[in-house]
C-alpha cells in the first residue's frame, strides 16, 4: 500500500450528474491549456453529445485535450461521434479494445474503471459516475445515484502526475513542460483539507483500496456508513465488518434494492444473515439503482471514487478512490447519506428474511466461494498490461503511418466500430418489475426487470 497524503486541499462533493456535469463542463468551458479526462463509458446521448461539444470547443481555443475511454464500457461510441472530436485536435485513446474471438468477448475483465477529470492542472474530478444521461434523474426509473469530488490544492499535482503516467505510452511528452508551473498553482489553502488519491492497478498496487478501507474500519469507534453497488468483499473486510459491529460500532451499510443488474442483489444478500448476526445494520436502497462508492468512518474520514466492494474492482479493474481526512467534508456526506437511509431505503432484518430452500442454499454456498476465488483461479485472464491505442481522424489516414512517431499503434474510427456488433443503446422504461412489494425483510423494493430498455451499458457493470 502506497499514496501520498497531501494537505492544503480543498474538496467539494458532488451527487449525482446534476451537480457533476454542470461543474466538469464549466471548467472544461474554462480551460485554457489542458484537459485530460478518463472514464468507463461516453454514451452518445444528451450528456455525451455535451461533453463533445464542450472539448471541441476547448481545443478549437488551442487547449491541448486527451480522453481515455475503456474499449468494452464504450465500445459503442459512433466512428462519428469520435471523429468530430479528432479531428479538431482531440486526443482519444482507448483502452484495451480488443476485438471478439469465435463470437466471444475477451476483454470482459480488467477493465479502466476509473473516472478522472484535470483541468488546467489546477482542477480535478474524481468519483464514480460516466458520461452518460443515466446520471440525471430525469432519465426515469434507473437513473442512478452516485457521487464524485471535486479537488483544488497540493492533490491535483499528484493526480496530475498519475495521468502523465497513464497518457505516456500514447503521449510520452505529456506535461512535461508544466511541472514548475503546476507547483506554483496547486498551494496549499490554509487549514485545507488532508486527502490522498490511491488507486489499483494489476502491478504494485493491487489492494491499496482495500487496505485503506479496512484499515479505516478497525480504526473506527464509533460508526461506519458505506453506501456501494456492488457488494461482495473478500473474507478480510467482512471480518473488519463484523468485529468493529462486534466491539459496538454502530456499523450501516447501504446496498441497491433495485439494482441496475439482479444478480448483483442475489449475491450481496447472502452476506445478509452473516453480517446482520453481528449486529452490522443493513438498508437497501429502494429509489432508484445505487452506483455509488462512497464511506464515512466516525464522521471524520471518508473515500469518494470509482471502486466497488466486489471481485472485480478489488482484485481485476483499474480504480481511483479520493480517501479524505477532514470533519466538515465527511460530516457533509454523512448527512447525505443520513438522508437516503431517513427516505428511500428499507432496513433489512434478521427475523424476516425468507427461508431458503436447500437449493438455493447449495447454490449460494456455490456462487459465494465461486466468486470470492475467480480472480486467482482465472489464470487464462490476460495478465498483460493492457495498452492504450490512440483514434486518428480519417483525414490523416491515406498518409499516416498507421504507427505514430512515438512507435503507438493508431487505430481509425472504422476499426473501432469492428470491435463487436453494433448494438442499440435504448432508453429509460418504466416497464420494469415494479408492481408489487416484497416484504421489507426479504428485499422489499422488489427485483428489476432485466428487458426495461435500459443503456446497453448498464450490462457493463457499473
Amino acid at each position: 500500500m502506497s499514496a501520498k497524503w497531501t494537505t492544503g486541499n480543498t474538496i467539494t462533493l458532488l451527487e449525482n450528474g446534476e451537480a457533476f456535469f454542470p461543474a466538469v463542463f464549466e471548467a472544461i468551458g474554462q480551460a485554457r491549456q489542458s484537459v485530460v479526462l478518463e472514464t468507463f463509458i461516453i454514451f452518445d446521448d444528451k450528456v455525451g453529445q455535451a461533453l463533445q461539444r464542450e472539448v471541441i470547443a476547448a481545443a478549437r481555443r488551442g487547449v491541448r485535450v486527451d480522453i481515455v475511454v475503456d474499449g468494452y464500457g464504450t465500445a459503442d461510441l459512433p466512428a462519428a461521434f469520435i471523429e468530430a472530436m479528432t479531428s479538431e485536435g482531440v486526443g482519444f485513446h482507448i483502452f484495451d479494445p480488443r476485438p471478439r474471438r469465435l463470437g466471444m468477448r475477451t476483454n470482459l475483465f480488467r477493465r479502466l474503471h476509473r473516472k478522472i477529470v484535470i483541468v488546467d492542472n489546477t482542477l480535478a474530478f474524481v468519483g464514480g459516475i460516466n458520461f452518460s444521461a443515466d446520471h440525471l434523474a430525469d432519465f426515469g426509473p434507473t437513473a442512478k445515484q452516485d457521487y464524485a469530488v471535486s479537488i483544488r490544492g497540493p492533490l491535483v499535482d499528484e493526480i496530475v502526475r498519475f495521468m502523465a503516467q497513464v497518457l505516456a505510452p500514447v503521449n510520452p511528452p505529456r506535461l512535461r513542460w508544466g511541472r514548475l508551473r503546476r507547483r506554483e498553482r496547486n498551494r496549499a489553502a490554509p487549514g485545507g483539507t488532508a486527502a490522498a488519491l490511491v488507486v489499483r492497478d494489476n502491478d504494485r498496487h493491487k489492494d491499496d483500496i482495500e487496505v485503506h478501507y479496512r484499515l479505516g474500519m478497525r480504526a473506527a469507534k464509533s460508526r461506519i456508513t458505506i453506501a456501494n453497488a456492488y457488494f461482495f468483499p473478500g473474507y478480510r473486510l467482512l471480518r473488519e465488518l463484523r468485529g468493529a459491529a462486534r466491539r459496538g460500532v454502530h456499523v450501516r451499510l447501504i446496498l441497491q434494492g433495485e439494482p441496475d443488474m439482479p444478480a448483483a442483489r442475489f449475491v450481496a444478500t447472502m452476506l445478509y444473515d452473516y453480517l446482520l448476526s453481528a449486529g452490522v445494520e443493513i438498508y437497501e436502497y429502494c429509489e432508484r439503482p445505487l452506483h455509488g462508492k462512497v464511506a464515512v468512518v466516525d464522521g471524520a474520514w471518508s473515500t469518494v471514487g470509482s471502486s466497488n466492494l466486489d471481485p472485480l474492482s478489488l482484485a481485476l479493474n483499474l480504480e481511483a478512490n479520493v480517501m479524505i481526512q477532514d470533519t466538515a467534508f465527511s460530516q457533509v456526506l454523512e448527512e447525505r447519506l443520513d438522508w437516503l437511509i431517513a427516505n428511500h431505503c428499507q432496513r433489512m432484518r434478521r427475523d424476516t428474511q425468507p427461508r431458503r430452500k436447500i437449493q438455493r442454499v447449495m447454490l449460494g454456498v456455490f456462487v459465494f466461494h465461486f466468486l470470492r476465488r475467480f480472480p486467482a483461479w482465472a489464470g487464462w485472464l490476460p495478465a498483460r498490461k493492457p495498452q492504450l491505442q490512440s483514434m486518428a481522424p480519417l483525414s490523416e489516414l491515406p498518409h499516416a503511418d498507421p504507427v505514430g512517431e512515438d512507435g503507438t499503434e493508431r487505430m481509425s474510427h472504422a476499426s473501432i466500430r469492428g470491435l463487436e456488433p453494433a448494438r442499440q443503446v435504448g432508453a429509460a422504461s418504466d416497464e420494469g418489475g415494479r408492481d408489487g412489494v416484497q416484504d421489507a425483510g426479504s428485499g422489499a423494493c422488489g427485483a428489476a426487470d432485466e428487458g426495461d430498455g435500459r443503456h446497453v451499458g448498464e450490462s457493463r457493470g457499473y
